[in-house]
């Protein structure tokens, strides 16, 4: 049966537009509701239903623009389960956040329970984050680091680790893809495949 977007997800990807619209992607002009689209995309091609889609447009709204009320206002426009997976995808809603290394590790371990749709949200927005960094780290190399908060060593760490997390969990077809790109990125970090780039 196919898949219908009602107004809901019109709604939805205007919300994200209204919040995220100032935002760009680390280090570059790329607009950041670009990610969100991608995000969205993914779960719906991966065949995550409506709710899914707009946990997609909506995954790092209460992380990045006003925490808990927000997550409030997300439960309000757009139900229980919505809020629920943006909670899911959500690794801190504090300000300031905890340390770096101290909420990856908490979210990767938070990964191996969460429900599947949570799941496929977070799994489409890593392995979106993933394919952006290897598109840069072909041009750039190792100076795509700078973009972050953690070195190139804790980025590796904390991208293969959601992928041991998501295949515990589980695993599924965006996972596969997110170890095939992690893989390649590994393989770049250590001097391999730049023949090939």
């Amino acid at each position: 049966m196919p898949q219908i977007l009602t107004s809901r997800f019109a709604d939805a990807f205007a919300y994200a537009a209204e919040l995220h619209g100032r935002q760009t992607r680390k280090g570059t002009s790329i607009p950041y509701v670009s990610h969100l689209m991608s995000v969205a995309a993914l779960v719906l091609e991966d065949g995550g239903d409506e709710d899914e889609a707009i946990g997609g447009l909506l995954h790092d709204a209460a992380e990045d623009q006003g925490g808990e009320a927000t997550l409030a206002e997300i439960k309000r426009r757009f139900g229980d389960k919505v809020a629920r997976i943006v909670d899911g995808c959500t690794d801190s809603v504090t300000k300031p956040k905890p340390p770096w290394r101290e909420r990856k590790e908490r979210y990767v371990a938070h990964i191996r329970e969460a429900g599947a749709d949570v799941r496929r949200v977070s799994s489409a927005d890593k392995l979106h984050n993933a394919r952006s960094i290897l598109a840069d780290y072909r041009i750039l190399g190792d100076g795509i680091f700078d973009r972050f908060t953690a070195s190139r060593s804790e980025t590796l760490w904390y991208y293969r680790a959601l992928v041991e997390s998501f295949r515990a969990a589980g695993g599924g077809r965006l996972v596969d893809e997110l170890d095939r790109v992690v893989s390649e990125i590994e393989d770049l970090s250590r001097g391999r495949g730049r023949e090939a780039s």
